[in-house]
């Protein structure tokens, strides 16, 4: 086969790289329609709004962190074993690996300038969300769409809530940090981030994906694991998919057990790992009298996991359009990444 140049494109949130940039992230993060549906003119100041009122608490947050998310170092990170593992795997080749943020740099539009003067002749973009929801592997395929002027046929990864290496690096990790903290009797909570219930209600197959990918770890593990879903990072007055996180600790707790958090649905750490879990979660769960509290790493750079998404990245090259690394979704779900209109990848010739 003749050698190609090919892009592969990983996208991420995102996070404010010092004090002086939370605000302005909150801002862009507001502003998503994808987050807030409502008119420009309406969204725009509210999204202001919300930014000035949070700000202050969130840079708290990120004070916990050194005053900036660590998102961007490891996305990063990732982006080089990935690059690796997939030029090992094509010597004729020559692969680059690129690094897109929804909400901050590197953007969508300076990355996608980057992957144009490379002059690709083949593209896949692998959002790092492995289960599909409109508000985050939906808004950064649109947000590519409109950023992207460049040569090369688009190949883009909506979702991989199955793939192997993912569910393999999950269920390892789950059981290191139970057989280091010597097995204790545990319920695992897989911890996702929430999603408002009107989406979902629209078609979003996101906590369809989560729960499969959950249901696929446990088997991994094996028998006699008492596990649960639940869902963190809720914020506003709309009904959120449940049960909480802070709901499901409290359960534990009532049962006289302990809890071994999994992060199903982040490959990163960052602010929901690292203060929500490790600090305010883990505080909760003191007070409210659980004696065991375990929190699973992300699956970050584990080998497992790199040559998983590896794997996914090969098979959506292989293929046109917007594809999946695992079974499509019900077609109930109306806003499936394979069906949704509009994400700008259609038939191109190579």
């Amino acid at each position: 086969m003749t050698a190609r140049r090919v892009a592969v494109v990983l996208m991420n949130l995102g996070g404010p790289d010092g004090p002086a940039a939370v605000r302005p992230f909150l801002q862009n993060l507001f502003s998503d329609p994808a987050i807030i549906d409502a008119p420009a003119l309406v969204r725009r100041p509210l999204a202001a709004f919300i930014a000035r009122r949070r700000a202050r608490a969130a840079q708290a947050n990120y004070a916990v962190m050194g005053g900036g998310s660590p998102l961007l170092a490891q996305t990063r990170a990732q982006a080089v074993a990935l690059e690796a593992v997939l030029r090992a795997r094509s010597p004729d080749d020559d692969i680059r690996v690129f690094v897109a943020m929804r909400y901050w740099s590197p953007t969508s539009a300076e990355t996608a300038a980057e992957v144009a003067a490379f002059a690709p002749q083949d593209v896949v973009l692998a959002p790092l969300y492995p289960q599909f929801s409109t508000a985050t592997t939906g808004s950064s395929l649109r947000a590519w769409a409109q950023a992207y002027r460049g040569p090369g046929a688009q190949r883009a990864l909506c979702c991989w809530y199955a793939n192997e290496g993912l569910v393999d690096a999950h269920a390892a990790l789950i059981r290191r940090t139970w057989e280091a903290a010597g097995r204790p009797h545990v319920r695992l909570l897989f911890s996702a981030h929430g999603l408002p219930l009107r989406v979902v209600e629209r078609g979003d197959p996101y906590e369809w994906q989560v729960e499969a990918t959950c249901a696929a770890i446990v088997a991994r593990l094996g028998d006699g694991w008492d596990w649960r879903i639940c869902y963190q990072s809720r914020v506003g007055p709309l009904a959120w998919l449940g049960p909480s996180t802070t709901e499901a600790i409290g359960a534990a707790a009532d049962d006289g057990l302990g809890v071994l958090v999994d992060p199903v649905a982040f490959v990163s750490e960052h602010v929901e790992t690292l203060v929500e879990l490790d600090r305010e979660y883990a505080e909760l769960a003191e007070r409210l009298g659980v004696e065991t509290w375990l929190r699973a790493p992300t699956v970050g750079v584990e080998s497992t996991f790199i040559n998983g998404l590896a794997d996914a990245v090969e098979r959506t090259r292989g293929g046109l359009g917007v594809t999946a690394d695992g079974a499509r979704c019900p077609g109930a779900f109306s806003q499936c990444g394979q069906r949704v209109r509009g994400l700008g990848f259609g038939e191109k010739a190579p």
